[in-house]
């Protein structure tokens, strides 16, 4: 089931037998619609229908069922879901397995950076660490409504804390583990935190690295955090002082505790996770995520059905849980009753196959990537075949817009061109998928088969109409989903002009988009990223994968500055391949092939050999910093950047150039 024209070429067409054995085409059966399409249109036309078979269909659990499914009389920026109704995150993901077959079956197995480190927990034995630490986190006052951030690396401890402090009612801010103490200060200050769940350290490409100190400078001007609770990483030797009456070891907090403590009974969209995202320029935005939106979207209708999660699969997305899909790797195995392998450190070190290691040894079936992490490993060639990847069922991808030459690597190597890719893309914002690929439909390079299930998608002109197909446009929802973020955090006002006021009555999320003359779609860059050359408005994605597609480059980063002449001029900032000259020759090279691509216009101001490229801690490319630093302008927050260094190192590099 395609729903697509047999005579269009695509680089993969499902297998009838894959698709006929998909949770999409359960769906359908269940729902009584034909193909997607169908069940979209009506999607559309109805979210509350929708949703209401969503629940059904994936079994979401309430303990009081809602009055009504969605309310809009307010306006859509400020729709309520399940209105009356009550549930819990912890109550869909680990109560409701209680007593059943699933209870003793695996659901965590972790590994160090040191492989010989391993640990592994069922789902009874993760529970009762769950409910341990719920204790010692309410005998310490952390109750309904309070905010507890988690500062960890990614260890069995780091999801534990997760589903404690949902169980207690309270709301979990993640935070990325790397991160130096300002941005961990100016999160705490602006969600006014009351405690911090961390650990003493972490092991990183060979090095022990401190996070309870670093948070502790965090905390010298962070007023409102009353109690921080410090797990042992084990096998360190790092230096871990405590201040009386605030800091608890984690074997202390939950020392003498059964486990036997109730799961809060919330309203729906109570808020149970606060996530912030940078924004360009001003404080990070904090989104809000309740109970039943994170449940109802991303987990259930975006993974489970369309993204055709099982109970069977063993999940695997090398992720912070300070990015957002720290959290899906909590909640989708577990609601789904699966397992996920969390692993601590790099994806190539201790050596360059770790990663394809990891799939093979732990018999991962459902595989999450970036194109980013992807991009990373091509550099060292195909070492991938040495590795039995026969235990993979399904890819998924998220996180930035593909390029061509690492998709089709991911799909030839990986992928051994019989297993699909997932793409998705939503945000953190939107709390889930507005574009999704399905087990159901074909695929080209980078495409997403369909808009997400009634999340409104649609492609516009700057006046807010559709655009034809093969042309790009802005990316828009026409009201509002079940995921979207409650607001922002403490900001109304921001909250309408940074979404509904570019066009109004439509949210703009600010990424260019266009659906192809295959019938598929795609997304071709942040709107904010956007060329303008010789009057055309030009991705930078398109540019990009042209220089990568040349096997010179591990990664590249295009960005426009203002010319009198073509309104744009085009730099290009690269990181070579191991092994190749960042020289005149190079940048040579990488000129023409832009001229040969996209024509003699688009010939590069400047092509810019870095190390490194600043990003974010889910690997986005920020080229508005690349662009500011460029033209000498403020970058605005880069609170969110995983590897602030980068951008000193830009600066140098211009100097000298």
């Amino acid at each position: 089931m395609t729903d697509m024209n047999d005579t269009t070429p695509y680089i993969w067409t499902p297998p009838s037998e894959l698709a006929a054995a998909s949770n999409l085409t359960a769906f359908l059966r269940a729902t009584g619609q034909s193909d997607y399409d169908e069940l979209a249109s009506r999607a559309e036309a109805d979210p509350a229908w929708l949703m209401q078979e969503v629940f059904k269909f994936c079994d979401v659990r309430f303990y009081r069922d809602y009055d009504q499914v969605l309310d809009v009389s307010s306006g859509q920026a400020w729709a309520r879901w399940c209105v009356g109704g009550t549930t819990n995150i912890v109550l869909n993901c680990l109560d409701k397995h209680r007593d059943t077959a699933v209870w003793d079956q695996t659901f965590l197995v972790w590994e160090g950076e040191d492989k010989r480190e391993r640990r592994s927990l069922t789902y009874r034995e993760f529970d009762l660490e769950v409910g341990r630490l719920a204790q010692g986190l309410h005998e310490i006052g952390i109750g309904r409504s309070d905010v507890v951030a988690i500062y960890m690396p990614n260890l069995p401890e780091t999801l534990v804390a997760f589903f404690a402090i949902l169980k207690l009612g309270a709301i979990v801010m993640p935070l990325f583990s790397g991160f130096g103490p300002a941005p961990i200060q100016a999160r705490l200050n602006h969600g006014e935190a009351k405690a911090v769940v961390t650990a003493d350290g972490t092991w990183r490409r060979g090095t022990s690295g401190p996070l309870k100190s670093v948070l502790d400078m965090a905390l010298e001007a962070s007023p409102t955090v009353k109690h921080v609770i410090v797990a042992r990483r084990g096998s360190l030797a790092i230096d871990t002082p405590m201040r009386k009456d605030r800091d608890l070891w984690w074997d202390d907090a939950i020392a003498g505790k059964g486990g036997m403590i109730e799961t809060a009974e919330m309203q729906a969209e109570d808020p149970a996770i606060l996530l912030y995202t940078s924004g360009t320029s001003g404080e990070p935005k904090g989104c809000v995520w309740n109970h039943i939106g994170f449940i109802g979207s991303m987990v259930t209708r975006d993974t489970i059905i369309c993204g055709d999660f099982k109970s069977t699969d063993r999940f695997f997305f090398f992720s912070d849980m300070g990015w957002m899909v720290g959290s899906m790797c909590a909640c989708v195995p577990s609601f789904a009753g699966g397992s996920l392998l969390v692993v601590e450190g790099t994806p190539d070190y201790p050596d360059t196959g770790r990663f394809w290691r990891l799939i093979a040894e732990h018999r991962v079936t459902y595989l999450g990537v970036s194109p980013t992490i992807v991009r990373g490993l091509m550099r060292y060639g195909l070492e991938v075949e040495s590795y039995d990847l026969s235990s993979l069922r399904m890819t998924a991808s998220g996180g930035e817009a593909w390029t061509t030459a690492p998709w089709l690597w991911f799909f030839e190597q990986v992928c051994k061109k019989k297993i699909p890719i997932i793409n998705m893309s939503g945000g953190t914002e939107v709390g889930g998928c507005i574009f999704t690929g399905t087990p159901n439909h074909p695929m080209n390079p980078g495409s997403f088969a369909r808009p997400a299930l009634g999340v409104g998608a649609d492609i516009v002109d700057q006046a807010g109409q559709r655009v034809p197909d093969g042309t790009v446009g802005e990316l828009v929802l026409r009201h509002s989903s079940i995921g979207l973020t409650k607001s922002l955090w403490k900001a109304d006002a921001r909250y309408i002009e940074s979404y509904w006021s570019t066009l109004p009555g439509l949210w703009v999320h600010g990424d260019f988009a266009m659906r192809g003359l295959d019938g598929l779609y795609y997304i071709l860059g942040r709107s904010d990223d956007t060329i303008k050359i010789a009057g055309k408005r030009t991705g930078p994605s398109e540019l990009e994968g042209i220089l990568i597609a040349t096997g010179k480059l591990a990664e590249a980063a295009v960005f426009g500055i203002p010319h009198p002449v073509k309104g744009s001029a085009i730099v290009c900032a690269c990181v070579p391949m191991p092994g190749v000259m960042g020289d005149r020759s190079l940048e040579n090279q990488l000129s023409l092939a832009i001229v040969a691509g996209m024509g003699p216009s688009y010939r590069p101001e400047m092509v810019l050999f870095v190390d490194d490229l600043p990003r974010t801690r889910n690997m986005k490319i920020m080229r508005r910093v690349l662009r500011a630093v460029f033209e000498d302008k403020d970058p605005g927050d880069l609170s969110a950047l995983a590897n602030p260094e980068a951008v000193d190192m830009l600066r140098e590099k211009l100097a000298a150039k």
